[in-house]
């Protein structure tokens, strides 16, 4: 805490104390303003200036300190100076001292309430910043509020304190008008209770909620009202339409049908779209069988000699295949049919916000889902086209295993099947143009993984800018810049890794006017909506996280609201979104990482447990990696976490949970875990995290004691 900041509040505790240790409240009495009012008016009437200037202080002084009385000090000015002046003078006492009393809870409270309740203040900031003003000013019109708490608690939010004086002058002004001019008449005043009529006081009350009531009212009316040109049809034959059968169509549907709304699944393709055949599952089978082999060519550190591992690259995509074949049911046609969604192969096309038609079918629709997902972005590389190349999507055709395959990309998808067909036996170059792989993660992240890739065999190529592709023979040839200098990687295959593009093209987006983003995504608000209230959007194609578990988050949202139709909307909050990369040592996050907390300027304590000390760790060969633990200055509360290790995806769990339900590390530390497990892992680094905060000073008092202890008979 800083001087500044003490001193504070010494002067606010002083004052405080002399108001309740002098007994300074009687003089803001009732009685006490009536028995002295006609020497007050006769000073007035002597030292105006003087009379006017010590009573505006004396209020400013009263407000900022949040001192019960405010309503006694106007009726004193109505009494004193009239109306007009009277106006005058508190309107604007009462909004400085308002504002001092603003100013002096964010000074001492606002960073010890984000410290431990910064999750819960975040959306209320984000409110604030969007409709900060208009709330204040409707509560400031009621003066049934008490302002000293709207002061205190406004103090704690992001609302600038120049707009919290202004808005405050203007939404108190006719609220001190209506006490200045009973201030007037303060002789006959018999209670303060009775000193306004109660349709006054039920005037100003509506004056306050009507701009409430209005602006619910608007809003309600354009979230539901047909877009301009596209009126509503007389009949619908849906509820829900849902374009794309992947991971968020998938989800979107079958939330819509339990709750027995009529909902119609359109896939031009698959069903179960990129995850189940060119994405998740068949990557993680692949990784699945280059790790068994990493295990067989590791055999001898575990005591097993004379072990031979031959891969059959063939008998590798077969089970591939046969993988995909095994969990294709859970997203087939038959069972969501069996579940209620209508389901329909064909393109599909969007005529209006409630018009999709299929192969010629017309479908009327009171909203519409897009769940289009994405495909992997193919650069315009020179002499692409002269050569075989593939993609995450198409590398599921190869039958043999390439002899040396070129990966181009640094990112996940690149660093996964690189290593994947390093491990099968293939002679890997990765090149990016990034100084670094995964360039999301912190650099000592980026570097162990390199250094592991570099000790594998995987010729990694960081800082080379891709210039064209060459082919001579039977061999391609890639030419990169690095540095100025020309670098060639001769190659039997290349795969294209390089970030995938949202699949917004041809199915009416573009005529209907369906806005998008910089990066080509849909874009959508916090209810997932797009540009039309009734178009909601989800998954790959509205972005910005191309999960399939957050594809499946965004869904829920989007399904809850399109079903509603804008009579509730529920928004979907980013604070914890949990992520792995399948590399060997695996990368899981979530929540913030160094480098993030750094280039968004957030203060954090950095906690690390290394798993070179886990006993589990330690006899399964796999003693490498760390836990990273962002937390806030002074608190356990969890900012981020980064593992990398073995199985860190699985370890990641118990963070993301105590994440999503704002329980800190001493909880962690607290909760049994098994022994031994990497699991315990997270305890440990909870326990680091709890070490590093022992209160040393007391030590040698508590060895005194206990060395007392042992001298008593």
């Amino acid at each position: 805490m800083t001087k500044s900041k003490l001193l504070l509040i010494l002067l606010v505790l002083i004052a405080l104390g002399s108001y309740f240790t002098l007994d300074l409240g009687q003089y803001l009495s009732l009685q006490y303003a009536q028995s002295r009012l006609a020497e007050i008016q006769a000073y007035r009437d002597n030292h105006f200036v003087f009379s006017a200037c010590l009573y505006f202080a004396v209020y400013v002084i009263a407000t900022a300190l949040s001192i019960p009385g405010a309503i006694i000090i106007t009726l004193v000015g109505g009494a004193i100076f009239g109306l007009f002046w009277g106006t005058l003078l508190v309107s604007f006492a009462s909004s400085i001292g308002a504002t001092l009393a603003f100013l002096v809870s964010r000074l001492i409270l606002r960073d010890w309430v984000e410290k431990r309740f910064g999750d819960y203040l975040a959306p209320i900031n984000r409110g604030i910043e969007r409709d900060g003003n208009f709330y204040l000013f409707s509560i400031r019109m009621v003066p049934l509020f008490p302002f000293f708490i709207v002061n205190l608690l406004m103090g704690l939010t992001s609302i600038r304190t120049f707009s919290y004086y202004w808005v405050s002058q203007l939404g108190m002004l006719l609220g001190t008008i209506v006490y200045v001019n009973a201030g007037s008449e303060l002789a006959q005043i018999e209670s303060v209770s009775g000193l306004v009529s109660a349709p006054v006081l039920f005037s100003l009350v509506l004056l306050g909620v009507l701009p409430l009531v209005a602006r619910f009212l608007l809003g309600l009316l354009r979230r539901s009202k047909p877009p301009q040109r596209h009126p509503q049809p007389a009949h619908f034959d849906a509820n829900v339409v849902v374009i794309g059968a992947g991971s968020a169509g998938l989800v979107a549907s079958l939330i819509v049908a339990g709750a027995k709304a009529k909902v119609v699944l359109i896939e031009k393709h698959k069903m179960g779209g990129d995850c189940l055949n060119t994405g998740c599952v068949p990557s993680k089978s692949l990784i699945r069988s280059g790790r068994i082999k990493s295990y067989l060519d590791r055999a001898q550190e575990f005591g097993i000699a004379d072990v031979k591992g031959t891969v059959d690259f063939g008998a590798v995509m077969q089970r591939v295949r046969d993988v995909i074949a095994r969990i294709e049911p859970h997203d087939s046609v038959a069972r969501f049919t069996g579940l209620g969604v209508e389901c329909i192969a064909g393109d599909a096309h969007i005529e209006s916000p409630y018009c999709v038609t299929v192969d010629g079918r017309r479908i009327h629709t009171r909203s519409i889902i897009l769940a289009s997902g994405a495909r992997p972005q193919v650069p315009p590389i020179p002499g692409l086209d002269s050569i075989d190349y593939y993609t995450s999507d198409t590398i599921w055709t190869l039958e043999s295993l390439p002899p040396r395959l070129l990966v181009v990309g640094g990112g996940p998808i690149g660093c996964e099947l690189a290593q994947a067909f390093s491990n099968l036996g293939s002679r890997v170059t990765q090149v990016d143009m990034a100084p670094r792989l995964l360039p999301r993660e912190d650099p000592e992240v980026a570097d162990l993984i390199a250094a592991r890739f570099a000790a594998q065999g995987i010729h990694v190529l960081t800082g080379h800018s891709l210039q064209r592709f060459i082919r001579e023979g039977d061999v391609g040839v890639m030419v990169a810049d690095y540095n100025g200098s020309s670098v060639r990687v001769e190659f039997d295959a290349v795969l294209l890794a390089v970030g995938r593009k949202a699949n917004v093209e041809g199915f009416g987006l573009e005529a209907l006017g369906v806005a998008t983003t910089a990066q080509g995504t849909v874009a959508v608000n916090e209810f997932m909506q797009t540009n039309y209230p009734n178009i909601y959007a989800c998954g790959d194609v509205a972005g910005p996280y191309q999960f399939t578990h957050m594809a499946s988050y965004q869904a829920w949202f989007a399904a809850l609201n399109a079903m509603l139709g804008g009579l509730w909307r529920s928004p979907a909050n980013y604070r914890v979104v949990p992520w792995a990369t399948f590399t060997d040592p695996e990368i899981a996050r979530v929540g913030l990482n160094e480098t993030e907390a750094r280039e968004q300027g957030i203060p954090f304590e950095l906690t690390r447990y290394d798993l070179d000390d886990l006993d589990r760790a330690i006899a399964d060969s796999e003693a490498h990696g760390f836990i990273k633990i962002l937390t806030p200055p002074g608190s356990d509360r969890i900012l981020g976490v980064t593992i990398v290790g073995y199985h860190a995806a699985e370890l990641i769990g118990e963070f993301v949970l105590a994440m999503t339900h704002n329980l800190g590390l001493k909880k962690i530390s607290a909760a049994t875990h098994i022994y031994p497990t990497l699991y315990e892992a997270n305890k440990f680094a909870a326990n680091a995290w709890r070490n590093a905060r022992l209160p040393q000073r007391y030590f040698p008092w508590l060895e005194r004691f206990f060395r007392w202890r042992r001298n008593q008979e």
